[in-house]
């Protein structure tokens, strides 16, 4: 009688007893199939042509041995290469006044050729901890090339030479080609943290504006080769955070916090690395990429990047804030116009354009005084509403409309007197509904909301003229005269609307008369205020009357001819 070996394996016979419990299951489900099929005899099938291809089931314990698998291969690879990446680091910041002071990072550079090759040697094999062994390479050549300048009384070079800067920079270019060539958005994300620390490391704007132009460069070269959406947003941020460092004296150096005030070219060099991110916009595709994310994209280029610019202008460059400003409103119109032939996407236009009109409004706020402002802030109202039909963007036509308004009241509330400027706030409310009806197709306008809305503004605005322009004697007769302007433009443009508001202005206007007129006129004036007033209803009275009375006899004459 012979013995299994594998009976007496209890390990063995639990695996056994598993395999013979997954057969049965399958040939169980094989059979009630095809008894299934049995019962309807239009689908009946023989049953060995009845074949099941079920998934076998999962082994006891395999989630249990998958977690482990995974605790034991990857986050101890990750958490013991970190622990010996910084015990590295530790050991090359310490000062070591007994030896040379270049010898420390010989040897760190020594330590990073031997992860590189580790790194190379281990890629097929071990892939997970040489791509790990390769960052922390990379780490520790940035590390001991500083460990050259700093950690030390006595560093073996000095950052303010040209060759120690230069020295940065080409470690800084050699990280970047690594994680570029090894196509790791990880590698990628650390070698340009790694670049935007050196640009401040080196603490030199000829050096730092060079360097954030290219990094942006590279960050949108790295999203259109590999579409890496976090690198880009994180490069944006990084490049716009390392500009506020230095904007601020660099305080992470050690100096002094203050607002940086030269070079001028600082603030251009910020608009050119927005329009460096502006061109993912240009070169997204529709299947690829989704709109919203191109939405939220833009949104964060231009506030971040106008923000600082703003900020970093108004601070220290106030004697060119007009001609920075329209610099800044035609890169930023610019980049919407040429962002909607190439994409047609019209929130992100709408984003580009907004934003250089605000830097638009700040050059009027900086070049002309209060009041007279009001009158350029009301003509770049038109100029928003004429871009407006080119972009085909009602975004840009209700946030113009709101900014308007906000420009109105601060003149009602700054302005010590009127000078007749509210009359071309009314102006311009006229114009801009004319053009919103002229081409609401264009514009996609599919309710008369906007229109409407210029239109009560040009009814506050004409009354509120007048009541300071005119002596209040007349104002009654003037607002008569301002609703016969209106009875006329309905006749002319075939526009019920200014009929309707030449209506609200005679009620407006009786209102006022009977309030303040048996008051505060002088008789003469009251008296010629009555007669104007009632004349002009009692004939507006009798030309309704007359129409209505052609209406039912235009009808009753139809009627008889039928």
């Amino acid at each position: 009688m012979s013995i299994n070996a594998e009976s007496l394996n209890p390990a063995g016979s639990a695996e056994r007893l598993d395999r013979i419990e997954a057969r049965l299951a399958r040939i169980e489900a094989q059979l009630q199939l095809a008894a299934r099929r049995d019962d309807n005899p239009a689908t009946a099938t023989p049953v060995a042509d009845a074949r099941v291809a079920l998934p076998a089931p999962e082994p006891s314990g395999s989630r249990e041995d998958e977690l482990e698998f995974a605790l034991g291969q990857t986050w101890f690879a990750r958490a013991g290469i970190l622990v010996l990446a910084l015990g590295a680091g530790f050991a090359l910041s310490l000062p070591y006044p007994g030896l040379p002071s270049g010898l420390p990072s010989c040897l760190g550079y020594a330590l990073v050729g031997g992860l590189f090759l580790v790194a190379h040697l281990w890629q097929k094999s071990f892939e997970l901890v040489s791509r790990y062994f390769r960052s922390a390479a990379m780490v520790l050549l940035f590390f001991a090339t500083l460990r050259l300048f700093f950690f030390t009384p006595t560093p073996a070079l000095s950052i303010t030479t040209l060759t120690g800067k230069s020295l940065l920079l080409v470690v800084a270019g050699i990280n970047l080609t690594i994680a570029l060539r090894r196509k790791s958005p990880w590698l990628t994300a650390l070698a340009l943290g790694m670049g935007y620390a050196t640009s401040l490391i080196l603490n030199s704007a000829w050096f730092l504006f060079p360097v954030l132009v290219g990094l942006s460069v590279l960050v949108v070269y790295a999203w259109a080769q590999h579409r890496w959406s976090v690198i880009l947003l994180a490069g944006m941020g990084a490049t716009y955070l390392t500009y506020l460092l230095w904007a601020m004296n660099n305080p992470l150096r050690g100096n002094e916090l203050r607002i940086v005030g030269e070079p001028l070219s600082s603030v251009f060099c910020l608009l050119l690395c927005g329009v460096i991110f502006a061109f993912p916009s240009f070169f997204s595709q529709a299947q690829e990429d989704k709109e919203y994310l191109l939405s939220s994209h833009a949104l964060f280029n231009a506030s971040a990047c106008f923000g600082l610019f703003l900020l970093h202008t108004v601070l220290a460059f106030d004697s060119v804030l007009v001609f920075a400003h329209l610099v800044a409103s035609v890169v930023f119109v610019g980049v919407a116009a040429a962002l909607w032939m190439v994409r047609s996407n019209r929130i992100a236009c709408a984003f580009y354009a907004i934003t250089g009109y605000m830097a638009m409004s700040v050059a009027i706020l900086k070049a002309f005084p209060v009041p007279d402002i009001f009158i350029w802030l009301s003509a770049q109202s038109l100029v928003v509403v004429a871009t407006a039909l080119w972009f085909r963007s009602p975004f840009i036509v209700v946030a113009n409309f709101f900014i308007y308004v906000a420009i109105v009241l601060g003149y009602m509330f700054v302005a010590k007197r009127e000078t007749g400027i509210s009359i071309g706030f009314g102006l311009v409310a006229l114009v801009s509904a004319r053009i919103l009806n002229w081409q609401q197709e264009r514009l996609q306008l599919r309710t008369e909301t906007m229109r409407n809305a210029y239109l009560v503004v040009v009814f506050v605005v004409f009354p509120y003229a007048s009541h300071h322009l005119v002596p209040r004697s007349l104002v009654a007769i003037s607002w008569v005269a301002l609703a016969g302007l209106y009875y006329l433009l309905c006749r002319v443009l075939h526009n019920q609307k200014y009929r309707w508001m030449g209506h609200f202005t005679l009620l407006l206007t009786v209102f006022h008369v009977l309030m303040l007129g048996t008051t505060q006129f002088k008789p003469e004036y009251r008296i010629l205020s009555y007669l104007v007033l009632g004349t002009v209803l009692v004939v507006i009275s009798l030309t309704f009357s007359r129409r209505r009375t052609r209406e039912q006899a235009k009808g009753v004459g139809e009627n008889h001819v039928e």
